[in-house]
């Protein structure tokens, strides 16, 4: 049951995207709302720290840099996606990260031979056809490009993550450098565009974003510590349904039936794809039912935005 806090997690992801748009659409720049999502976190995590005697000294800056240079680009490109496509397709292009993993393993030449990964990457290669194909307007490809590119950034962060957790990272380390990352990242943004944002219905909602990825943070946190991996796993992609739910009945949102068997498709790969490596994971290692898949504490981090 502990598991069911993904689905918590999956609605606050989903209104944070939705505050995204809002925000947006009320004059807030990227820069800003980048911001408001990392400070909370931020906050939490380092008074925690504090107040429990935890050391912030990292295991390896190294990893730590490269999880952040990938991870934050994802978040950046992923929110900028948000700004000019609908939610549900924004949504869907952001968690194809599963999607390069099982791309990469194949290029690589690891996995050739393994028919469950192939299919799987054609699966996600079609759903991502078929959500541009009817759905996309000519002036909407570069925030497509830009989702895309969200969803490559956050399969390099996840792998960098595994390693992190090999070399036994705490993740709420990991997540608290990332915060921070964050938010020096949209201070420097901030120190390029400036200040902008005077609305107070853009303020409420660039405060809505940030509660609400703070909230999403701490149940998948839950989810995977006390829950069963692979059933966390596979019910953050609820995320993209209920991104879905919110533009049809926020924004009008009517996209083709092409385009929705596309986002199937995404979801279906994505699945595949992580019950895939959750079952090698088992096999190479001997290990009990619950044993985290490689994209686990990827999941505890921040999900594809």
């Amino acid at each position: 049951m502990q598991s069911l806090w993904m689905l918590l997690a999956c609605v606050m992801f989903a209104m944070m995207g939705a505050f995204v748009k809002v925000a947006a659409d009320l004059g807030a720049s990227l820069p800003e709302i980048v911001l408001f999502r990392g400070v909370p976190s931020v906050l939490l995590l380092f008074f925690w720290a504090r107040s429990t005697h935890r050391a912030i000294r990292p295991t390896s800056w190294r990893l730590h840099i490269w999880r952040n240079l990938s991870g934050i680009t994802s978040m950046w490109l992923g929110f900028y996606a948000l700004f000019g496509l609908p939610l549900p397709t924004a949504t869907s292009l952001n968690y194809t990260a599963p999607l390069f993993i099982a791309g990469w393993l194949l290029l690589a030449g690891g996995a050739q031979r393994d028919p469950v990964r192939i299919l799987a990457v054609a699966a996600g290669f079609l759903g991502v056809l078929g959500i541009l194909r009817p759905s996309i307007a000519h002036d909407e490809w570069f925030f497509a490009v830009m989702g895309l590119g969200a969803g490559a950034f956050a399969a390099v962060a996840m792998m960098q993550i595994r390693q992190l957790g090999q070399i036994g990272e705490p993740e709420w380390l990991t997540v608290l450098l990332f915060s921070c990352g964050v938010v020096i990242s949209s201070l420097v943004g901030l120190s390029i565009v400036g200040w902008h944002t005077r609305n107070p219905l853009a303020l409420l909602a660039l405060t809505g974003l940030g509660s609400a990825g703070l909230v999403g943070q701490l149940a998948m946190t839950r989810a995977f510590g006390l829950g069963s991996t692979l059933l966390t796993a596979a019910l953050q992609y609820t995320t993209i349904i209920f991104a879905a739910l919110i533009g049809i009945v926020f924004w009008g949102d009517r996209l083709a039936a092409l385009a929705w068997a596309g986002i199937v498709l995404i979801i279906g790969s994505g699945l595949l794809s992580i019950w895939r490596t959750y079952s090698e994971n088992r096999l190479l290692r001997g290990a009990p039912a619950d044993t985290p898949p490689v994209l686990s504490r990827a999941a505890q981090e921040d999900p594809p935005s």
